[in-house]
Formats: C-alpha cells, structure tokens, sequence
C-alpha cells in the first residue's frame, strides 16, 4: 500500500526548498517503519544537479543551481511540470534498476492514458516520444527520473513535463544529452494538458505498480505508524 500526499498540484509551485524538507521528513519516516508515501507537486522554476553533473553542462545563462543527493545529471523544474517523490522501501535484495523501470512504465502507462505513446531509449533512463517524422523524426524526452536509496528507502523521483515552458533547457545540457531534444504532453498533442489533469492517472499506476506481484517495492515494516501530512 502507499499514500499520497498531493501539494497544491494546480494551485500553487512549491519552493524546491520546501519539497526537500518534505522529502526528508517523510523519508525518516519511513525508514522508522511507516506506510510508503509519494508527493506529488509542481515546483516554482529551478535548475537541480544530480551527483553526475559536469560543469560544461551547467546553465550559460549564469542562472542558480541547487546541486542535490541524486543520481543523474542537471535538469530543471518548474509550473507545468508533474514532480512527484515515491519514498518507498525497496524489497530486499534490493533491485534499484527494477525500481527505476518500474516508473519508467507508470510514466508510460499514464502517458498513454493521455494518448501519447512513450518508450524507453536503450541506455538511458526517462521516458521518451517521437518528435517529427520521416528523416526529421527524432527522440525527445518527455519525463525524466533521478532517485536517491539509503537506508533501503528512497527519495527524489521523477518529473513529467505536461505544459510547462521548454525555454529553460535553451541553457543546460539537460540530462548530460546532447544529441536528443526535450518536449511536453501538450506540444506532442497539440493542446494544453496540465499536471492536474494527468494526476489521478499518474497516482492509479503507481499504486497499481507498487502492490503488483514481483513490484520491488516492499511494504511498511509496521504500517501502524503514520505519516503526518
């Protein structure tokens, strides 16, 4: 089983400040044996570097980084994109890749839900979709996922870009990729859909994914502690 905890999805950008705070103290309590959590937010406009960020790939703009405890490289968050942080305790032995494709088809799943077709790019993590045709077609990536695990128990997550602007990757190499674009589930439809509007399908798949049989998520060691919203 996991709860959700949805911050103002479509009312309000939560400070990337605040959603670690958020983040930390859902994590410790989880990691004492409370039921797994995932927030749900969209953050105000930032630039985060995961652990594996190379200074050529910071913004040319001279825009702030916050540098964080993630795997994965440099990206950015802002209004119009789905941020959500799954703090789940990871089956033993733990499986962090299985974890990982493990969003990576929640994402896709509720992508289609939308009616976007996304896949996976072979080496590299995140969900992406066709973007033109013919010779012109190209891959462009459209969610992208960076997690910390310690303690057995996981933190950061992934974002899903639904109608936020794609003027900020104009000034980092986002995600260390150089040679694929970056798009939005209303640029690839054509109409404007928000992260409120592919909330309930996101927070379905993942509960799905989570209890399913064989999931790498385990279950609260003590699901009578409780996490406070």
């Amino acid at each position: 089983m996991v709860e959700f905890f949805v911050a103002d999805v479509g009312s309000r950008s939560v400070p990337y400040e605040e959603g670690l705070v958020m983040q930390r103290s859902r994590r410790r309590a989880v990691c004492d044996g409370a039921e797994n959590v995932v927030i749900l937010l969209e953050h105000e406009a930032v630039y985060t570097a995961g652990r594996r960020t190379d200074d050529s790939e910071r913004p040319t703009d001279g825009s702030a980084v916050i540098d964080v405890d993630r795997g994965g490289k440099l990206t950015w968050h802002g209004p119009g994109q789905l941020v959500g942080y799954p703090i789940v305790r990871l089956r033993e032995p733990m499986d962090v890749v299985a974890y990982v494709r493990t969003l990576e088809s929640v994402l896709i799943a509720a992508l289609a839900d939308s009616g976007v077709e996304g896949y996976r790019v072979d080496g590299r993590s995140g969900v992406w979709v066709q973007v033109g045709t013919g010779p012109f077609a190209k891959d462009a990536k459209i969610a992208a996922i960076g997690i910390r695990v310690a303690e057995g128990v996981t933190s950061h997550g992934f974002a899903l870009n639904c109608s936020n602007s794609l003027e900020p990757y104009a000034h980092i190499v986002a995600c260390g990729i150089r040679d694929a674009g970056v798009t939005t589930i209303t640029d690839v439809l054509g109409r404007r859909v928000d992260p409120v509007d592919v909330l309930a399908s996101v927070e379905r798949h993942l509960a799905e994914a989570f209890a399913a049989e064989g999931s790498p998520v385990a279950e609260a060691r003590d699901a009578r502690v409780g996490v406070n919203a």
